[in-house]
């Protein structure tokens, strides 16, 4: 099973909101939080995404990336990225590959028929890019444990 903690995380490139191709192997040799969500402007990942934006200083000091990831399109999270003032990639998984390999495929969303999304979830990775530590959400509405990520990352250190 692909996401799997222990397991190599699984490498990505993906488009960033200005439309540049952005890839796992950009990080390689830092650790990594990889911070999947929804959807852009739903109040539950703006909470999310805001709380990192807030804690990146103290990412940056522990040689960590954060990066957001959602299946929308990159219009919709750079939008998204410019109203919550966030200072670090925010991913479009159009295609849906990263949140099939990572293993976060949330189908039929919000009661949507069809509509799949990415399922709330955190992984982060270490410096070898193996998944360290992962955290799912149960709904939608559930935020990330966010001093346990900081934690999780601070003993890779």
């Amino acid at each position: 099973m692909s996401g799997e903690v222990g397991s190599k995380a699984p490498a990505f490139t993906l488009l960033d909101s200005d439309g540049n191709e952005y890839s796992s192997s950009s990080f390689a040799g830092k650790k990594a939080v990889l911070a999947f969500f929804p959807a852009a402007f739903s109040g539950v990942c703006a909470e999310e995404l805001c709380t990192f934006r807030d804690a990146l200083a103290d990412y940056s000091g522990l040689d960590a990336e954060v990066i957001g990831i959602s299946i929308d399109g990159r219009f919709a999270n750079g939008a998204f990225r410019d109203a919550n003032n966030i200072n670090f990639p925010i991913l479009s998984d159009y295609k849906q590959t990263a949140i099939a390999d990572y293993d976060v495929v949330w189908p039929d969303f919000a009661g949507m028929d069809g509509y799949t999304a990415a399922r709330r979830s955190v992984f982060v990775i270490d410096a070898n890019g193996n998944i360290a530590w992962k955290w799912l959400s149960d709904a939608p509405s559930d935020l990330p444990p966010f001093d346990e990520v900081k934690s999780e990352v601070e003993a890779l250190s």
